[in-house]
């Protein structure tokens, strides 16, 4: 089915910036997590194609219009010696999901990551997120028993690090 839609996959440039943004916040909204979304087409520009990069983005066309995206960037696991890629997030617009193109953009992914080198991929999805977890197992992917993840957000690594004014220098 998903044969006959012309997609096509190609690097985000700094010129899709609010293409991104939108689909970011249609995202959060989704899982409804709007409220957390402070993201600023300036941050988003800064991220992706500022001085120093720290994600990557692809976006997924049918035709011309911009209907999907993922973001990810490099890790490295200590455990395998080798480089990893992590998800960051995933999305077809709700008009277009259950015609494959959520798979064929998670395989072009995929394929970046093998391209680097890298030994896994890696993503977190919400719990109550079924049709997505139903997703991912399609694709042969399984959880991670026994792991938990943890976040320090922004105040809290401002309280576990000292400010730096009051830091004397070397």
């Amino acid at each position: 089915m998903s044969e006959s839609i012309e997609f096509t996959i190609r690097s985000a440039t700094a010129t899709d910036v609010g293409v991104l943004l939108r689909m970011i916040r249609a995202l959060a909204e989704y899982e409804n997590l709007s409220q957390e979304v402070v993201a600023t087409e300036a941050a988003l520009h800064e991220a992706l194609f500022g001085v120093k990069p720290v994600a990557e983005a692809v976006l997924g066309y049918v035709g011309r219009e911009p209907v999907a995206f993922a973001v990810f960037f490099p890790t490295f696991s200590t455990f395998l010696a080798a480089p990893s890629l992590y998800l960051e997030d995933i999305f077809v617009e709700p008009g277009w999901r259950g015609r494959g193109l959520g798979k064929r953009l998670f395989a072009h992914v995929a394929a970046t990551a093998l391209e680097r080198g890298c030994d896994r991929l890696e993503w977190a999805v919400l719990e109550w997120n079924a049709p997505a977890i139903e997703f991912y197992r399609s694709l042969g992917a399984e959880p991670r028993e026994k792991w938990t993840v943890y976040r320090l957000d922004n105040a809290g690594l401002r309280r576990l690090v000292p400010s730096r004014d009051s830091t004397p220098s070397a």
